[in-house]
Formats: structure tokens, sequence, C-alpha cells
């Protein structure tokens, strides 16, 4: 995967969710604690780490890099990247577009031997592109209900996140259901829900 995949993956939201009303993101985003708000702006955060794991040429190898983090409430995801509240729809969605941009830009830039630190695996540039594009789809799922959007990501972009990240999982011929399902959000015939899940960020080759 890359960083067309990722600002792909963006379009789609500012797409999906443009026309929210301003005040539209304050209920809770799907069963999450989070608001929609704070679960765009938890979104954009990823993708800003994202990049700045694999953009050193010296990437940490055992952590995240220094920036800090904190809540803006007691519950709340804990960020670097926080949105005025005031600035609205566009201006959420903006910032989403700027750090899917950031991380597009790492992500092609990068020479694929650089590796960076997740908890899930030491990944490399496409690694990066590929947890940046599963962390949209499936929190634009999580917000789509609760906002009244619909919202189903195209089967390719799905299915390249399925190849890169994750491993072992029952066939099934709708990549979207498979990722939902992947990543404890729905029910696949056949198989009982998730209620843990990970997956596997590190290259395919480099896997033991």
């Amino acid at each position: 995967m890359n960083g067309t995949d990722v600002l792909t993956s963006v379009s789609l939201v500012r797409h999906a969710f443009g026309d929210v009303p301003d005040d539209g993101w304050d209920r809770p985003a799907g069963t999450l604690s989070w608001s929609c708000w704070e679960t765009v702006e938890h979104m954009a955060d990823d993708l800003f780490a994202y990049a700045g794991q694999i953009a050193p040429s010296d990437s940490p190898q055992e952590s995240y890099l220094p920036f800090v983090w904190r809540e803006m409430r007691a519950g709340g995801p804990s960020s670097t990247v926080f949105v005025e509240r005031t600035a609205g729809t566009l201006g959420l969605l903006r910032v989403l577009e700027a750090c899917a941009a950031m991380l597009a830009g790492v992500v092609d830039a990068a020479p694929s031997t650089r590796r960076g630190w997740h908890p899930e695996g030491i990944s490399d540039p496409e690694g990066f592109a590929a947890m940046g594009v599963v962390e949209v789809l499936v929190h634009a799922w999580d917000v789509a209900d609760t906002v009244d959007r619909p919202w189903t990501p195209p089967p390719h972009l799905c299915q390249a996140v399925l190849d890169r990240l994750f491993t072992d999982l029952p066939p099934h011929p709708d990549p979207w259901e498979t990722l939902l399902w992947a990543t404890g959000r729905g029910e696949l015939p056949g198989h009982p829900a998730r209620t843990s899940w990970r997956w596997d960020s590190r290259p395919p080759a480099e896997r033991t």
C-alpha cells in the first residue's frame, strides 16, 4: 500500500461526511465512549503519529516518537492533534486531510528499508500506510451511523488492508464485512464475534 491509498481513504471520508452539520459531532461514535468529533480527531492523530514513526532516518525501534500526548477530557482519546471545536465540520475534515497528506508524503518518500516502531510490530512504509487506512475505514464506520451517513468503502481498499495486516482470516466474499469482523465490529456467518483482536504490522517477509 502507498500514499495514494491513504489519501483515497480520507477523500472518501470528506465526501461522506462533508455535509454533517457543525453541531452534529458531539454524540458518541457508535459503541465507543468517544464522541464523533473525538473519533475523527483520533483518526487524524493516528495519521500524524504514523507519519512521525517512519519519517526520521533513525526512527526509534522501541517506542513512539516523543510527541506530547494528552487528554482533553477524562476518558477521551490521548492525542497530539486536536481541532478547534469552533472550526466545525470543514475545519475537522481539513485537519484530517492534512494529516493524511503528511503520512502519504512520508510513506512515498521513505526508502522501503526504513522501519518504525508500532506496538503490533516494527513496520515499513507500506505497513504504516495500511495502518493509516484501516484506522480511517473502521473509525469512519464507528461514526457513520451516529451522523446518519452511509459508509461502505471500496472492496479493493479493504482487501489491500486485509492482505497487508491480517493473517489467518476465514474466507469470505466481502472484504468490507471481513474487515469489520477482523476489527471486532461485525459478524461473519459461521464465526463468533471477535471480542479481542490485533493486526500484524511487520512486513510479511519478516514475520516469524
